[in-house]
């Protein structure tokens, strides 16, 4: 009897943990598309939940308020940057079958992964480029790109002399100044050619900077 109890509240507990995942789904959901149409500033926590189907106070049980909302979404697009370039440097190591890596093509690899995900995310590239944000945020993304550049760093086998380190910064720069192209791109084929001029840079640079 205990066992079938505990196996009742498991069950309970997943359909809770199901139903608050869903519901900050659909508050994520109503804010990106909130936030991208009216910027930050001018979005109001009421457009959110009127959006979401939802109320005042689901939105601030499950995030605080509109700032944790932006955040939140900021981290979620930064995580699908982080994962897709990760499996696209996992498929370009796998595709090596046991040869040895060419640490510049496994970081250009990473690299079309971010410009492929600036594009089909373009609406929070935007949003996240255009300075309505809540304050401290700067600091927030200014944190983030320096952690970029040390994974990138890593990545690239850089030595840790001055020379290696710019590198790794101007080479992480191409990237993010690329994606901000992309973003506003009018095209999907206007975007690749951006990427393609980008991965030129990168291995014209790279390969005469870095010691792969």
């Amino acid at each position: 009897m205990t066992r079938k109890a505990g196996n009742a509240a498991s069950g309970g507990n997943a359909w809770q943990w199901s139903r608050t995942a869903e519901t900050r789904r659909v508050l994520l959901n109503a804010a990106r598309e909130v936030f991208c149409e009216q910027g930050f500033a001018e979005a109001s926590v009421a457009a959110v939940v009127e959006r979401a189907d939802s109320s005042v106070g689901s939105l601030y049980h499950h995030f605080g308020g509109k700032t944790e909302l932006f955040l939140a979404l900021w981290e979620e697009h930064q995580a699908a940057h982080e994962q897709t370039a990760v499996t696209a440097v996992a498929a370009a190591r796998a595709k090596a079958e046991g040869r040895d890596e060419d640490a510049l093509e496994l970081f250009i690899a990473g690299a079309r992964a971010f410009l492929e995900g600036s594009w089909e995310r373009r609406d929070l590239a935007r949003l996240f480029m255009d300075g309505d944000a809540p304050p401290g945020f700067e600091l927030v993304r200014r944190t983030r790109s320096r952690e970029w550049v040390r994974q990138n760093g890593v990545l690239l086998g850089a030595g840790i002399d001055s020379v290696g380190r710019l590198t790794v910064a101007v080479l992480t720069t191409i990237i993010g100044e690329a994606g901000r192209e992309i973003a506003t791109s009018s095209s999907k084929r206007q975007a690749n050619k951006i990427t393609e001029a980008a991965i030129v840079l990168i291995r014209r640079l790279g390969s005469t900077s870095i010691d792969t």
